[in-house]
């Protein structure tokens, strides 16, 4: 397990230590689970009492914290700070351990020494493995596929033939990159379905990470194109000849149809729809449960179905919630203007001579 001072962390983030800077640590954990010789974090000063009750030897703060019962580390960013400790304790050097005797591999593949290959992996004819790659069990590579380096490919990933995985890309457990994309053309005389052939191809750039059970379809002509750190989340959609613009994140359940193509740093809410031959500007945030059905601006900020501007969106959702009430108050209110108009009509009846 690696170690490192408060000191060493400290110098890692840019951060600035309050306290014994030499105190060794091995993790980072939460407040209610750290143990001691463990790191925690707060990101707000109104948890400095939940900080007391943490058995953790020295703790990431905000600028603005400075008093605590043990060694503390001051950054910027809380989250940002304890993510880039974490991912440096528990980096581990690469173990090659070259090909299991039970994985199959095809014919005039290019594969590096430095590999880690488990048993029942299925590798196409032509592909080309980079170095310090690990392919788990299980996993399925199709013909002329492109592995760049220090990429991870979790048990039950699948890479259809064609595509084109950059470096340090992660697919997680059941990924599924380069399946067919759904696209049909219908006979209106017998109902019959004719499929499109799909004769594109996925090309993942580096340091993209796809979540377990995402399908990312290749295009049916040229390339679905996933630009570089993207995030992708657990059970999401991405359809054919989409391109997903660098930095931008899915979240879990969300889709993008065939064509649509996102800008940087675009936020998909969980469950997020959008529909096909759009265009989302850089920067734009879709909030939950949205559908989207058309191009959206740089930097907008929508929800609902057909998504608009977030807060028009909040306020009408917040009026649908009222909207027995309303019709109540409606029906009293034509009562009321008809009782009105009754008692202002002229009587039928001839006034006494």
């Amino acid at each position: 397990m690696k170690t490192a001072t408060l000191g060493e962390l400290a110098a890692y983030v840019h951060g600035n230590v309050i306290g014994d800077d030499q105190i060794s640590l091995t993790t980072v954990n939460s407040l209610s689970l750290a143990e001691p010789g463990q790191l925690t974090f707060i990101n707000n000063v109104k948890l400095a009492d939940k900080l007391a009750e943490s058995k953790a030897s020295a703790c990431i703060v905000p600028k603005d914290f400075s008093e605590a019962d043990i060694p503390l580390l001051q950054v910027e960013n809380v989250d940002l700070a304890s993510a880039r400790i974490h991912n440096y304790l528990l980096e581990e050097a690469f173990q090659a351990t070259g090909i299991h005797d039970r994985a199959v591999i095809g014919a005039d593949c290019s594969i590096s020494e430095q590999v880690s290959i488990g048993a029942l992996v299925s590798i196409g004819n032509r592909v080309q493995i980079g170095e310090r790659v690990k392919i788990a069990p299980g996993v399925v590579i199709g013909d002329d596929v492109q592995i760049g380096d220090g990429c991870v490919l979790h048990a039950n990933a699948v890479v259809a033939y064609g595509c084109t995985l950059g470096k340090r890309v992660v697919l997680h457990h059941g990924a599924m990159i380069g399946s067919d994309g759904f696209g049909f053309a219908t006979d209106p005389q017998t109902g019959i379905h004719v499929s499109k052939p799909q004769v594109g191809t996925v090309r993942l750039d580096d340091d993209v990470q796809i979540g377990a059970n995402s399908c990312v379809d290749r295009a049916a002509f040229g390339i679905t194109h996933i630009k570089s750190q993207v995030r992708i989340d657990n059970q999401v959609m991405v359809g054919h000849n989409c391109v997903i613009g660098e930095n931008s994140i899915l979240v879990g359940q969300s889709g993008v149809a065939g064509s649509s193509t996102l800008g940087r740093n675009v936020i998909l809410a969980a469950r997020a729809a959008v529909g096909g031959h759009i265009h989302l500007d850089d920067g734009v945030m879709v909030a939950a449960l949205a559908g989207v059905h058309n191009d959206q601006k740089k930097g907008a900020v929508v929800g609902g179905v057909p998504a608009v501007d977030v807060k028009k969106w909040g306020r009408a959702a917040a009026a649908f919630t009222r909207l027995p009430e309303m019709i109540r108050e409606v029906k009293r209110l034509r009562k009321e203007i008809d009782r009105l108009v009754s008692e202002l009509k002229p009587s039928d009846k001839k006034p006494c001579s």
